[in-house]
């Protein structure tokens, strides 16, 4: 969507959007910490049970 685009749309639908892609952002982020938070426990395993294993 473009800026100009944006002028053609009302307060509430603009606050609304915004709330929707707020909402989104902090389900990405938390996903994220998840992913990277399952990769350093597999990070840590594979090393502890492999100590010249390194990734």
């Amino acid at each position: 969507m473009e800026t100009h685009d944006l002028e053609a749309i009302g307060d509430a639908e603009l606050v609304e959007e915004l709330s929707l892609l707020t909402t989104q952002t902090a389900r990405m982020r938390s996903r994220m910490v998840d992913i990277i938070s399952e990769l350093d426990r597999r990070r840590s395993l594979a090393t502890s049970s492999h100590p010249g294993n390194s990734w």
